[in-house]
């Protein structure tokens, strides 16, 4: 920035007024000059060899045009081209609904529609990951991929706790399979991209952003009680996801599937808050639905209630609980046979620590179960009852329930 005062200003004028006479003379040279050396690179690069290319059309007055056209291939084009044919469209039908015998869906009507992403394809099959609330409940799913060519799926399993779900369709049409990523390296402010059918009928879309932070917890009500039922680790990002994108691919500037995108934040006052599954979390759910159609995790086979749902006066009295206690999970019930059980764990014993871990309510309990622990392993659980702190080790078992 420039600064000037008054006496400056003057002995410019007069300078000016001197110099008047030189203006008229070698104005139109300089500027004709000017323009020579700006457009002359672009005269003498029409039709080279890697440069942008113009079509040059001179109209009957004289007058000459050109149309140029630019090369926008960039790192993001990139990375969309070579993902972008394995994410397709999914569409869900309630009971006698859509079938390749009824391709009118007199039958039926869609229940729901997502993404997915294709990503193997083996023995003339073809295997896609998606979220499970796109096909729960569905009696059949199908599939849209990226050459417009549908085909009818098989729903190999489901995991509701994940969100995940995997399909198996015919592999003949298929074209492309998405190459898998690492979502443990991911830095706060690298690029993220989406790419999934939004609204349900926009197959193809792609909305880009950054990833926000890639090791965020959620809260997940599985049985919608308002009371969190396990904390579920998500890549969070500001690319768009919107109702439809669920279950389709969030990549890195690679192209590379680093994320399966789950859900969204749809509130007026909030913008660009999206959440996508970490491929390496989702990675050994999807081997396992594939295999064998369901997930194998270790349970104590307990019912379990956070402390903070049991009313205040209850702690010191029924529980007996020692006045200095902030949290904890209330075993509501024991099932016969489990581990829980053969270690000793009663109704109304209350459990504080897993281990060494300190568990403060429900999904405290479940994370650590999941996230640390195998079937077989052997645990500590610590716990009151009637006012005593006692520990029992369990081995975990794999069955339904907690």
């Amino acid at each position: 920035m420039g600064y000037y005062d008054e006496q400056e200003s003057t002995r410019t004028n007069r300078q000016k007024r001197g110099m008047s006479w030189f203006l008229p003379s070698t104005f139109g040279a300089v500027v004709g000059a000017s323009i020579m050396l700006v457009a002359s690179p672009i005269v003498s690069n029409i039709d080279q060899p890697g440069s942008d290319q113009a079509a040059v059309t001179t109209t009957a007055e004289g007058v000459t045009a050109s149309n140029v056209s630019y090369n926008v291939s960039s790192d993001i084009t990139s990375a969309v081209e070579k993902a972008q044919d394995a994410v397709v469209s999914i569409t869900s039908y309630q009971e006698g609904g859509f079938s390749l015998e009824d391709p009118s869906g007199q039958s039926g009507q869609a229940a729901s529609s997502g993404s997915g992403v294709i990503y193997k394809k083996e023995n003339g099959k073809a295997f896609i990951v998606t979220n499970n609330h796109v096909v729960e409940g569905a009696s059949s799913v199908e599939v849209t991929l990226s050459n417009e060519k549908k085909a009818e799926a098989k729903v190999l399993g489901t995991d509701p706790l994940m969100d995940l779900a995997v399909l198996e369709i015919d592999g003949s049409d298929v074209e492309s399979v998405a190459e898998f990523g690492s979502s443990e390296s991911l830095k706060t402010g690298e690029p993220a991209i989406a790419v999934g059918n939004p609204l349900g009928f926009l197959e193809g879309s792609v909305t880009q952003g950054i990833v926000s932070n890639p090791n965020r917890t959620i809260p997940v009500d599985l049985d919608k009680n308002g009371q969190p039922d396990y904390e579920a680790d998500v890549i969070q990002t500001d690319a768009s996801i919107n109702p439809g994108n669920s279950g389709g691919a969030l990549i890195n500037i690679k192209g590379q599937l680093i994320g399966i995108n789950s859900s969204k934040i749809a509130e007026t006052t909030v913008e660009g808050i999206g959440f996508a599954i970490p491929i390496d979390d989702a990675q050994p759910i999807i081997e396992q639905l594939e295999e064998t159609g369901e997930v194998k995790r270790p349970v104590m086979g307990v019912t379990p209630a956070s402390l903070s749902e049991v009313p205040a006066q209850y702690w010191t009295g029924t529980l007996n609980l020692p006045e200095d206690i902030e949290g904890g999970v209330v075993l509501m019930g024991i099932s016969p046979n489990s581990p829980a059980s053969k270690a000793g764990l009663k109704e109304k014993d209350v459990v504080v620590k897993l281990d060494d871990t300190e568990i403060k309510d429900s999904a405290d309990l479940r994370k650590y179960l999941y996230s640390n622990k195998k079937v077989g392993d052997k645990m500590e659980v610590t716990f009151y009852r009637d006012g005593k702190l006692q520990t029992v080790t369990m081995s975990l078992a794999n069955q339904n329930g907690l």
